[in-house]
């Protein structure tokens, strides 16, 4: 293989691998929020608060993993 498919084939994985940690803690965060506010109703407004942070959070790793894998890409 060439130089260019394998940082392709890397850059492609840092960001598949990087991206599926934030995708199951973002789906686990949203689904503990569904069910906290399910329970307690009136809380609703520091659960969402929370989530949104929490949230924000989980996706800026995603963020961190797709500029490896730009770094990779393009370096």
């Amino acid at each position: 293989m060439d130089p260019a498919t394998i940082k392709t084939i890397a850059a492609a994985l840092a960001i598949g691998l990087g991206a599926w940690g934030p995708a199951l803690g973002i789906g686990f965060i949203g689904a503990k929020a569904t069910e906290a506010a399910g329970r307690n109703p009136e809380a609703t407004g520091k659960i969402q608060t929370l989530f949104i942070l929490a949230l924000a959070f989980a996706e800026a790793i995603a963020i961190y993993a797709l500029v490896v894998a730009l770094i990779i890409k393009f370096l």
